[in-house]
């Protein structure tokens, strides 16, 4: 088959281009960045934004295309017809946070933010969760059947290693550096579902060139839920295991933490909700109960990051205001140029 994966280079992108390599299938990756073929992969540079060369890259009729993009719903209404037309089968990833609080476990039918919320001030917003869910809407309206929607959840790899509504730069920078952990008991106490990127590409790819797909909606995730208690617990034994360091945690209420952290909406319709999942229909496709368990594959994820550790920009606003709650100072020599440093100092000492 060939295929298009448009943004084919994050935890779950990787994944998949290594699960759909063969000698069977010919696969184009676009990227920002140079990267060198590699067997039947060929990397094709430049912006999926740009029109030019998004056109450029669907002037072939393709038998898959995968798109792992991010786009404003005009950006995504504006596509979504030449898209449908340059394949067979366009498979869109939408995300699980699309859904509305349950108290049962969650199926593809379950109520969706978008349609249940009565969050007008949200609602009036193109959120990550409500962008997603307008997107399969033009799609499920498009008048076509050749696409399949996908629904991850929380992915996880190497690199992204999520607490809460926390990456890797706003907790694990600090526990290795010896600085507190500061984190909410409120979404402490909430379940969640985690998943390995290995097996969220195994599910997609189970799709792939599957008719009994096309127009259907699947979210991919491990059967087995977890609290995000136990998921700090996992990350502070396998950190003091592999570091010799023992991180120290402060917990917060929930207003404290939305002081910290701007992502208002994801935290209270998503981080603040119990998220299991039911997933007898991708169990058709593929069995989930192999998936790998949620602790193992942190404790693994987080140890081959440990082997060559590599952080992206650090909110040394949001580390101010955290050492001011631990009543803890970074090194300055930890904060690169001047305007950071000042910042920091700032909301560290002067700014109540």
């Amino acid at each position: 088959m060939d295929i298009l994966i448009f943004g084919g280079t994050g935890v779950m992108g990787n994944y998949l281009v290594d699960q759909l390599s063969s000698s069977e299938n010919n696969i184009v990756v676009t990227t920002r960045l140079k990267r060198e073929a590699k067997g039947s992969v060929k990397y094709v540079q430049g912006n999926a934004k740009d029109e030019e060369f998004f056109y450029s890259v669907i002037s072939k009729h393709w038998d898959v295309i995968i798109d792992f993009m991010v786009y404003k719903t005009s950006e995504f209404q504006e596509r979504i017809t030449p898209l449908l037309n340059a394949t067979n089968q366009y498979v869109f990833l939408s995300s699980s946070r699309v859904y509305a609080e349950s108290g049962e476990p969650l199926k593809e039918t379950s109520p969706r933010l978008l349609d249940q919320s009565k969050d007008y001030d949200f609602l009036r917003t193109d959120e990550y969760s409500l962008t997603k869910a307008r997107q399969e809407n033009l799609l499920i309206n498009s008048g076509k059947s050749n696409w399949t929607i996908v629904r991850p959840y929380i992915t996880f790899g190497d690199y992204r290693l999520q607490l809460g509504t926390l990456e890797k730069e706003d907790w694990l920078y600090r526990a290795l550096r010896g600085r507190t952990i500061v984190f909410s008991s409120d979404i402490a106490q909430k379940m969640t579902t985690m998943t390995h990127g290995l097996d969220v590409a195994k599910g997609i790819a189970s799709l792939i060139g599957d008719t009994k797909a096309f127009g259907e909606i699947f979210h991919i995730t491990t059967p087995k839920p977890i609290m995000w208690s136990e998921v700090l617990d996992t990350y502070l034994n396998a950190i003091g295991i592999l570091s010799e360091n023992h991180p120290k945690i402060q917990y917060i209420n929930i207003d404290d933490f939305h002081k910290l952290h701007s992502a208002k909406y994801q935290i209270n319709y998503d981080r603040m909700y119990d998220r299991v999942f039911d997933n007898s229909k991708i169990d058709k496709f593929i069995d989930v109960d192999n998936f790998g368990d949620s602790k193992d594959r942190l404790t693994m994820c987080l140890a081959n990051f440990l082997e060559q550790p590599q952080f992206k920009n650090i909110n040394w606003k949001a580390e101010a205001l955290k050492d001011k709650i631990t009543k803890e100072v970074a090194k300055l020599s930890e904060i690169t140029g001047i305007k950071q440093k000042l910042k920091y100092f700032l909301y560290r000492f002067v700014i109540s």
